[in-house]
This record gives C-alpha cells, sequence and structure tokens, in this order.
C-alpha cells in the first residue's frame, strides 16, 4: 500500500500512527507544499478534492483520512481500534467525526494565522482561542469520565485521530486551559508505537 503526501500533514500523520498500531509499513510519497503538487491532473484523477493524502492499495483508491484509519484498521481486522459491535463502533466514530468537524473548525482561525500566517483581526484569532479551548474542554470532560481513553477502557481509532489534535494545541502559541484529563490521557497515548515519530515529533 502507498500513501501520498507529505508527513508535516497531520491528516498524513494519523494515518501512519494508524497503520503503526497495525504494524502496517506504507510507502510514503510527498505530495503537498513543498513537493509535487496535488493540484497536478494526476494527482487529480485520485482525489478530485486536490487534498493529501491518498490511500492506494492495488487498484483501490481512497481519500479522506479518518475513513483511511477505518478501512485499515477494517482490513486488518483491528476490531479493538475499530469495534464491530453497533454501539460501540458508533461511539468511535461519532468522537472521530467530531475531530475532523467541530475540533477542526474551531482551531482554523488561529492556527492558520499564527502557525500558517494567514491574515486575520486579534479578535478572531482572539475569539478563535477561546473556541478551540472551549472544544478541548469537551474532549477532557470525556476524558475525566472514562479515567481512560475517548471511548472507555481501550484504546481505539477515536484516541488515534484526537490524539493529533490534542498535540496540536498543546504545540500552538496560544493561551491554553488548564486540561489534566487530556494531559494524562497524552501522556498515556506516549507510550504507544509511533507516537513520538508520528504524534510527539513538535510537528504541529
Amino acid at each position: 500500500m502507498k500513501l501520498l503526501g507529505r508527513l508535516p500533514s497531520i491528516n498524513v500523520r494519523k494515518v501512519l500512527w494508524t497503520a503503526a498500531q497495525l504494524g502496517l509499513d506504507l510507502e510514503r510519497e510527498d505530495w503537498g507544499p513543498g513537493f509535487r503538487s496535488p493540484k497536478e491532473p494526476e494527482y487529480l484523477a485520485l482525489n478530485p478534492n486536490g487534498l493529501i493524502p491518498v490511500l492506494i492499495d492495488g487498484d483501490f483508491v481512497l481519500w479522506e483520512s479518518n475513513t483511511i484509519c477505518r478501512y485499515l484498521a477494517s482490513k486488518c481486522n483491528a476490531t479493538t481500534l475499530l469495534p464491530t459491535e453497533a454501539r460501540a463502533r458508533a461511539k468511535v466514530e461519532q468522537w472521530m467525526d467530531w475531530q475532523a468537524g467541530e475540533l477542526n473548525n474551531s482551531w482554523r482561525v488561529p492556527f492558520m494565522a499564527l502557525l500558517r500566517g494567514v491574515p486575520a483581526t486579534p479578535e478572531a484569532i482572539e475569539a478563535g482561542v477561546a473556541n478551540w479551548n472551549r472544544h478541548m474542554g469537551i474532549l477532557d470532560a470525556q476524558l475525566a469520565r472514562t479515567g481512560a481513553y475517548v471511548t472507555g477502557d481501550d484504546f481505539t481509532l477515536a484516541d488515534v485521530v484526537l490524539g493529533l489534535s490534542a498535540q496540536r494545541w498543546k504545540n500552538a502559541p496560544i493561551a491554553r486551559t488548564e486540561l489534566p484529563a487530556v494531559e494524562a490521557w497524552v501522556q498515556r497515548l506516549s507510550t504507544r508505537p509511533g507516537f513520538a515519530e508520528f504524534v510527539g515529533n513538535g510537528m504541529a
């Protein structure tokens, strides 16, 4: 299997961290800023959105990073990472969808302004930081309830995708709310295979 996308991308790294949990060694090809453009016709033929990453598994092509993570877990029959029982799986996917939609949208303005240089007003940045912290507080409350991982006692794909998001929050040059459950959870995550390489590597 081959993964198209550059390593600094958080969406590429969530797939690579999933692969590390599964013992998979994905071949990776650099695409994105600083490398080949995903707007090239060759890439758009694989993903019409022109975004990274893309997974190529033989003649099967897949895009959307959280979907790729689910595919890899299903392909490897990793039922702890992605349960087969309907309610347990729905809980994992609920938090994965929350990460991709609600949490990602909360940090977009301050992250893009402070780390990517996209112009924004101080007021917009301040409001974005407050919204980012509020969403991380939702995660903290969930972790305080479970006392372990996002959906309970087991490490799942919800922890993979949210672990990358939490590390981005921790690395961002912003004023952060004290979130003890998140801090303890990230410490637990740091013992997992691939964490140092794909999560705790200083990349935002």
